[in-house]
């Protein structure tokens, strides 16, 4: 697929995204926040005041490390009880295999081909970072292989902070695929 020189990287990981079709102008920051569930406007909230808090703790001196590890773990336990409360809740549009994730866009899994130009209103779980959020994207591009259709959609309408959180996970899983894979050569060796 073509890269565009200023989008953000991306990484190859599976996750759920549902795409329902969408037809009007873009909406606001304001009017995207309103399509968002109870339970993805629940997540969004805690994320955020988790990350005010945490950048606060690392300020602390090392003889409070142990609280704030603490603390992010409490942080993570809420993050995937939030997370499974999601998954159960009810979703808009039709389910894909989200195959490629970043700061600019994603890459899913069609039986059939997405017509280029077309415009989704997007919800994406990332389940492996704890990533639920909703999104305006369009498809740049589609791919036929072994198959199937690879879709990739760009970003139209995103939030600034679900864009952070995205470049945080990909560099996340990043980080675990090399990590695993320095594993498996030093297993080999």
């Amino acid at each position: 697929m073509l890269a565009d020189p200023n989008a953000y990287f991306s990484v190859v990981h599976d996750f759920n995204a549902y795409l329902q079709p969408f037809d009007g102008p873009l909406p606001d920051d304001e009017q995207l926040a309103m399509m968002r569930s109870v339970g993805l406007q629940l997540l969004s909230d805690v994320k955020a005041l988790e990350a005010g808090c945490l950048l606060q703790l690392r300020q602390l001196d090392n003889e409070a490390k142990a609280v704030v590890d603490f603390l992010k773990l409490q942080s993570r336990k809420v993050d995937m009880v939030l997370h499974y409360v999601l998954e159960n809740e009810s979703r808009d549009g039709s389910r894909y295999s989200g195959k490629r994730f970043g700061g600019s866009g994603f890459v899913v899994v069609s039986q059939t081909p997405l017509s280029v130009g077309s415009l989704f209103k997007a919800t994406l779980y990332i389940r492996d970072e704890l990533i639920a959020l909703v999104c305006i994207a369009k498809v740049e591009e589609v791919l036929q292989q072994d198959g199937v259709h690879l879709a990739e959609l760009g970003f139209e309408c995103i939030l600034e902070p679900d864009v952070e959180q995205l470049v945080k996970a990909s560099l996340s899983v990043q980080q675990k695929q090399l990590k695993a894979r320095k594993q498996q050569n030093t297993q080999r060796g």
